[in-house]
């Protein structure tokens, strides 16, 4: 069973920084894409950014140029490097992981919480 853990959220004020990551119990090999997407209360989840095997980044025009998103073959773990953030960022953040086989496997979130 792949399990993904997601960590670095936290309480930030505006213009601050966090880098957030999700490891995977496997292989990150295994999966075709991987991504990051949030959801604030009340709203729906929406994509942060994502990234393909090969490497190829995707993100939400909400966070360009502000946040990176990178993995980490070797340590299984994928993440998202936030700057400038934003009190609008303020959500749960989802890591997920998939294959094009139709595999897809999400964590249990972390609380990013950006203070005005």
């Amino acid at each position: 069973q792949v399990q993904l853990v997601e960590s670095g959220g936290g309480l930030v004020q505006a213009g601050g920084s966090l880098r957030l990551s999700c490891a995977t119990s496997g292989s990150i090999f295994r999966f075709n894409f991987m991504g990051w997407y949030r959801q604030a209360p009340g709203k729906q989840r929406e994509l942060v950014a994502t990234i393909a095997a090969a490497g190829r980044t995707n993100y939400a025009d909400s966070v360009k140029g502000r946040f990176t998103i990178s993995k980490d073959n070797g340590a299984n773990t994928l993440y998202l490097q936030m700057n400038s953030l934003k009190p609008d960022d303020t959500a749960n953040y989802y890591c997920n992981m998939g294959t094009l086989g139709g595999m897809d496997y999400w964590g249990k979130g972390t609380l990013v919480t950006v203070s005005s």
